[in-house]
């Protein structure tokens, strides 16, 4: 290296350690600190709260398929809110909606973050319809073309994995 690209380089080196230390001594706070210091705090996610269980039968035999853990939506409010805002649930839980009357069901996976299966079940507690693999924050309406008073949702693949599928029942 020839004596004149030493000297070259030895004042970029000098002039980029200036420039470093102007910009720390008039901008102190670092831009990640900036970041942390003008996000707006986020609320914690809903956490899963264990209100039952809830097994899935085999059509015509009744025998117990599987048995996860449930949080219950009985009330407008709770079925309003649903499993939107969580980003995991555990695969032996799921969410347990009841309805005041059996009448067609629709529901939507607005503000939803984990894909489900939606499980539709009538008041003799036969599934008459599951929407599969239920796409994250979708708008698009998931009918359950029967009248149904309650609803199972699981995570997606669920319903696959156990072969659960229409005329099984549930037991809560």
């Amino acid at each position: 290296m020839s004596t004149r690209t030493k000297r070259i380089l030895g004042v970029a080196v000098l002039l980029a350690a200036g420039v470093l230390a102007a910009v720390f001594f008039l901008f102190p706070q670092s831009v990640s600190e900036k970041a942390v210091t003008t996000t707006p705090v986020q609320s914690s996610e809903p956490q899963f709260v264990k209100q039952g269980s809830l097994s899935f039968l085999r059509k015509k035999t009744f025998e117990v398929i599987t048995t996860i853990d449930i949080e219950i939506a009985n009330t407008e409010e709770k079925r309003m809110q649903g499993l939107m805002f969580r980003s995991s649930m555990s695969d032996s839980a799921g969410m347990l909606f009841t309805f005041p009357s059996e009448t067609p069901q629709e529901f939507w996976m607005k503000n939803t973050i984990i894909s489900l299966d939606i499980v539709y079940v009538n008041t003799k507690k036969e599934i008459v319809s599951i929407q599969k693999y239920a796409e994250p924050y979708s708008e698009r309406p998931l009918p359950s073309y029967k009248p149904a008073t309650y609803v199972v949702e699981v995570n997606a693949g669920f319903c696959d994995n156990h072969r659960i599928g229409e005329g099984d029942c549930i037991r809560f």
